[in-house]
């Protein structure tokens, strides 16, 4: 398999897990899916495979690594150290979007407020859990803190 292929099955892989938590967050399924540590899990195991080729069999160019700036932009030089880091975004943006979603119907925010979060955690990480933080915020649901005990 090559890893053009490699990279549409990973994408694909994801898809399903997304759709449950912007179509069908209250279903049971997403619930068992998506929110147990299955995907996340099948995921880091092909981080893991990935790493390992790119760090333990060098499938990554000469002076990869993490120590500095030229060693990261060696490490994704190569495809597998690209597709390491691909993988690594989607599971973290993954989990990320599955904890708003739990978290939004554990303070009963509206899914009009949620789904445009969570489309953006999908497709920028980061900018959609800053988006989710301030409509959390701007709705008087919660505040700033993340404690579940606090709000």
């Amino acid at each position: 398999m090559n890893y053009e292929t490699l990279y549409s099955v990973i994408n694909l892989a994801v898809m399903p897990a997304w759709a449950l938590l912007i179509l069908a967050p209250g279903w049971v399924w997403t619930q068992r899916l998506v929110h147990s540590a299955l995907v996340p899990l099948a995921l880091a195991a092909v981080y893991l495979t990935f790493l390992t080729l790119g760090v333990g069999f060098g499938q990554s160019q000469p002076g990869a690594g993490m120590d500095s700036l030229g060693a990261v932009q060696a490490l994704f030089s190569h495809p597998v150290g690209l597709l390491t880091g691909w993988v690594h975004f989607l599971v973290f943006d993954l989990f990320v979007g599955a904890w708003v979603a739990r978290d939004a119907r554990r303070i009963g925010l509206s899914r009009w407020f949620v789904t445009p979060s969570l489309l953006l955690t999908f497709l920028f990480g980061p900018v959609g859990l800053l988006i989710y933080l301030i409509a959390r915020k701007l709705s008087g649901k919660a505040g700033w803190s993340l404690d579940e005990a606090a709000v």
